[in-house]
């Protein structure tokens, strides 16, 4: 038989681990970005144009683009602090963002660039702006559903097993949450990989499904709380993790790979959204498992220990 709270330390290192370059992570981002992550347009504001070279036109896709030769345009033109990057498997895009450009101005960046690096295809041509104050609100919006949910989650699991299940429900999810939010802060660091209001709705999305994982565990602990009453608290959660560990494998692999498909071929737009449900999704069976159930048996093996040294003991009469 599987025994997972044999090994709970090794779990919780790993977590440890992970929690702990999370936060260097979001830390450093925070030094760079002033916000957790790299934050996308949504949440800033700005423009953000997205142009793909007309490779139908000879020689005009023979070499990628350079970053410096954009930089230099954008300098010229009164845009030095614009982020900007090399997009498409051959380096032929081009995706920059910057402060708010009323038409006139875009088309003058897009006459500016067509000059130094080449003809752009027309069908290609993306253009997003969002003021700063819409920004603001999303970002504000996004926060409060997601307090919101965790309040929810906990009132949901108090009411229905008891306030340890529901604190010990929440720590998984935090890690979950906190986890994926870290490995994108390391790709905000390190590919310039932003995010947008996309990620809010998926970060929420990973707490409805790491919960329902975890309420799964949780119900068949509470029956073999009954039905087995002489076990110890982590055999009978060793026990519900091995009766509920096919379901919860299925349901992950399931899950997992329509999430695949978007992430490989659903283009820009969707890309790192599913990104973020395939990790969080992960996380959340690991979780589930090794996080929720392995502390909630610690807790009660605490708790049965002290109830039993504040036991009087009876005293032997002489």
């Amino acid at each position: 038989m599987i025994k997972v709270n044999e090994q709970r330390r090794l779990w919780w290192g790993i977590s440890a681990l992970a929690i702990l370059a999370s936060i260097i992570a979001i830390a450093i981002s925070f030094a760079r970005f002033d916000a957790p992550l790299r934050p996308g347009l949504d949440f800033v504001g700005g423009t953000r144009l997205q142009l793909e070279l007309d490779c139908s036109i000879q020689g005009n896709c023979d070499n990628p683009i350079e970053l410096n030769e954009v930089r230099n345009v954008l300098i010229e033109e009164g845009l030095e602090n614009a982020s900007v990057q090399v997009i498409g498997e051959n380096g032929t895009g081009l995706a920059i963002r910057t402060q708010t450009l009323n038409v006139e101005e875009r088309t003058q960046l897009q006459d500016a660039l067509r000059e130094e690096i080449g003809q752009f295809d027309p069908t290609t041509i993306s253009i997003e702006t969002v003021g700063p104050t819409i920004g603001q609100e999303l970002f504000v919006s996004g926060l409060l559903a997601l307090i919101v949910s965790f309040f929810g989650i906990i009132v949901y699991l108090s009411v229905r097993f008891q306030l340890d299940y529901a604190f010990f429900a929440i720590l998984a999810v935090f890690h979950d949450a906190f986890i994926t939010a870290g490995f994108f802060a390391i790709l905000g660091l390190v590919a310039g990989v932003e995010v947008d209001s996309l990620f809010l709705v998926a970060l929420l999305t990973i707490i409805g499904f790491s919960v329902n994982d975890t309420v799964v565990i949780y119900d068949r602990v509470r029956e073999n709380l009954i039905k087995y009453p002489e076990d110890t608290i982590d055999t009978v959660v060793d026990t519900a993790v091995i009766e509920t560990l096919g379901r919860s494998i299925n349901t992950t692999f399931t899950t997992l790979l329509p999430l695949l498909g978007i992430f490989l071929f659903g283009g820009d737009t969707l890309k790192y959204f599913a990104l973020a449900l395939i990790i969080g999704f992960i996380l959340g069976a690991y979780s589930t498992i090794f996080i929720a159930s392995t502390s909630l048996t610690r807790w009660r093996e605490y708790q049965g220990k002290r109830t039993t040294l504040a036991t009087p003991q009876p005293v032997d009469e002489v």
